[in-house]
């Protein structure tokens, strides 16, 4: 039914790709953990009697060769990134304890190499020695790895919530920006005077009483808590109230808002810049009679889908090129706020019908 579609731009400054398993931390840190390793079996094979120099290259084709299980331990880890920390911790020790015979053949067989001829027979005390040794050098790894994660996630979920708390007060001085517009307070009073002097004294009362109400709701707005849907719902609806006066009857508002999602918690004014543009780009273009449309629906595995959508001239050209900064700034908070896990886009109909809607995690307030 929709075509030119928008899709959702990226935050500022976002990474354009997604994490990896072997970044450069990970890789500082193995290097840093190969190398104390090193130095102990150096220390220990010296303290048993054997030439610590003599032993080296020895040590280090065994050191490959268990670096090699710590990159299958962590890729795995990497894989399992989103889940809880005490399920990792145990899948690292389950692979350490797993893995870890094959350091025991490994080293059986390095040493074999270097006495060749003479036999070595397989000793298990000595198998059973390296494979001890072994699962406590790469559960030691697991936990370092986890820990380097664990310390990743935190600065990423700061920064996140840093740029959450940027946005939303980049919303709040836009709002306020909003309740002083001198555009926005003339054609309000102008209508307001209009109706005075038509005699429309209920009607005028009516106008100033949603001004009032409705510059007192985005005063009293906190950026960094999420409101009611109902409640945001409430401000919009309070807005174009306003702007009914101003088109007469030729403004139609419609809601479309499935049952008992009064109590899910939205960003505070993530609709007020798709209802601005719908009325400044399509609704005031129209001739005739308009219809805008806000609409609230719950999708499949938790998530909230809001849209606003309103008839346009035939050509519907005004309100794309308006559309920009406003889209714009609302996907902004909704990538920051929950990456990867939200939409934004505009659509136009053949119908005459443009539609902008957006797509959340769902989150309920208290009951």
């Amino acid at each position: 039914m929709f075509d030119a579609a928008v899709p959702l731009p990226p935050p500022a400054g976002a990474a354009k790709t997604g994490p990896r398993a072997f970044g450069p931390n990970v890789v500082k840190l193995g290097l840093a953990y190969a190398a104390t390793y090193f130095v102990v079996a150096s220390l220990v094979w010296g303290l048993a009697g054997y030439d610590p120099i003599v032993t080296a290259p020895g040590k280090l084709i065994g050191m490959t060769g268990d670096a090699i299980l710590a990159i299958i331990i962590t890729l795995v880890l990497w894989k399992m990134r989103k889940v809880r920390l005490g399920y990792k911790a145990l899948v690292g020790c389950g692979l350490a304890l797993a893995l870890s015979p094959v350091s025991g053949f490994l080293d059986w067989g390095i040493h074999a190499y270097f006495v060749y001829p003479q036999p070595v027979p397989f000793d298990k005390a000595v198998f059973a020695q390296v494979v001890i040794f072994t699962t406590s050098e790469l559960f030691g790894w697991s936990c370092l790895y986890l820990a380097l994660q664990y310390s990743d996630h935190v600065r990423e979920v700061e920064q996140r919530v840093a740029a959450v708390r940027q946005e939303a007060l980049a919303a709040q001085m836009r709002a306020l920006q909003y309740q002083v517009s001198p555009h926005f307070l003339f054609n309000t009073l102008n209508s307001v005077a209009g109706l005075i002097e038509e005699n429309a004294s209920v009607q005028a009362h009516e106008m100033l009483l949603r001004l009032a109400s409705f510059l007192r709701q985005t005063v009293t707005l906190n950026p960094e808590h999420d409101i009611r849907l109902a409640d945001e719902l409430a401000m919009q609806l309070n807005y174009l109230g306003i702007e009914k006066v101003r088109f007469s009857d030729r403004l139609q508002v419609r809601t479309e808002v499935a049952a008992g999602l009064d109590d899910l918690l939205v960003p505070p004014l993530i609709l007020q810049p798709l209802v601005e543009n719908a009325v400044k780009y399509g609704i005031s273009q129209m001739q005739g009679p308009a219809e805008l449309v806000i609409g609230v629906a719950e999708e499949p595995k938790g998530t909230l889908r809001l849209w606003v959508e309103n008839t346009v001239p035939p050509s519907g050209a005004s309100q794309a090129a308006g559309l920009g900064i406003g889209l714009e700034n609302v996907a902004h908070r909704l990538q920051a706020r929950w990456p990867e896990q939200c939409a934004c886009e505009a659509t136009l109909s053949a119908q005459n019908r443009f539609k902008v809607q957006i797509t959340l995690p769902m989150s309920w307030g208290p009951p």
